[in-house]
């Protein structure tokens, strides 16, 4: 039982920051990102249950007579969530992580089962798709959502009319035509009313470039919550890096000074 792809190297990432907003903003930086963490939203809830499943069956399964085949069940299974993650993050990193299993040394069902939930790697996958998930889904959750609403309130203007008693902030529940940020305890004109009233194009209009702005300038956090959360499951996804490697392959190769002895008469 063995899986191996390549060596084991960091993959570069396909997201790029250091760009001007309005050059991110039409970048397919931005859009990757936004399809990576919106992806996470809806399968990584899945993936946590398949994997928390397995994993307690497999503990559970320790102390049963059917342990060996259901051991492997379940490592098969957390192996089955980790690829899917390894494919998904194709959108943020330009190169596949690299994966290796340890093949058991003997055959038969316990030797696999006991190499299988020896190796590190199952337990990486196990921190990433259960230990790490309410994390990584709070935090890509906020900032999705924050992101998504600034790009919904740019389109503003096109829909400001069919809003009718709208409130971000404090309002009495008028319904009034339009958008109320602020405070308005007695309506948008009413006594004690403070904030932005937007019920004409011009002020929707004028709400729509100031959000622009902050878009904008989210956009950039947007795509660093994206690379952030590439790189952690890159780190925890892909192979451990072996300590021995350079030295072994200065062994292995050939030197540059050729063979020591004459080969010819």
């Amino acid at each position: 039982m063995s899986a191996a792809t390549g060596p084991v190297a960091p993959s570069a990432d396909r997201l790029r920051l250091g760009v001007s907003p309005l050059r991110l903003l039409l970048s397919a930086s931005l859009w990757r990102s936004a399809g990576f963490l919106l992806t996470y939203l809806v399968v990584s809830g899945v993936l946590f249950s398949v994997a928390l499943t397995a994993g307690v069956v497999a503990v559970i399964a320790a102390f049963t007579i059917v342990a060996v085949p259901l051991l492997i069940g379940a490592g098969w299974v957390i192996r089955g969530c980790a690829s899917f993650e390894r494919l998904r993050l194709r959108q943020v990193l330009s190169e596949p992580v690299p994966v290796s299993y340890p093949a058991p040394e003997e055959a038969g069902l316990w030797q696999r089962a006991k190499v299988m939930w020896r190796a590190s790697a199952t337990w990486r996958e196990l921190a990433y798709l259960v230990g790490l998930w309410p994390a990584l889904l709070a935090l890509d959750a906020a900032v999705f959502a924050v992101w998504a609403s600034l790009l919904a309130g740019v389109t503003f203007p096109a829909w400001y009319s069919r809003v009718r008693g709208a409130c971000i902030g404090s309002c009495d529940g008028q319904n009034a035509p339009g958008l109320m940020l602020g405070h308005f305890p007695h309506g948008p004109r009413g006594l004690g009313a403070h904030g932005v009233y937007v019920d004409s194009l011009p002020a929707a209009l004028v709400v729509a470039a100031v959000l622009l702005v902050l878009l904008l300038l989210f956009n950039y956090v947007l795509v660093a919550t994206a690379r952030m959360h590439g790189q952690v499951a890159r780190a925890l996804l892909r192979a451990p890096a072996d300590p021995l490697g350079e030295a072994r392959s200065v062994l292995t190769s050939p030197g540059p000074l050729g063979p020591l002895t004459p080969t010819g008469g």
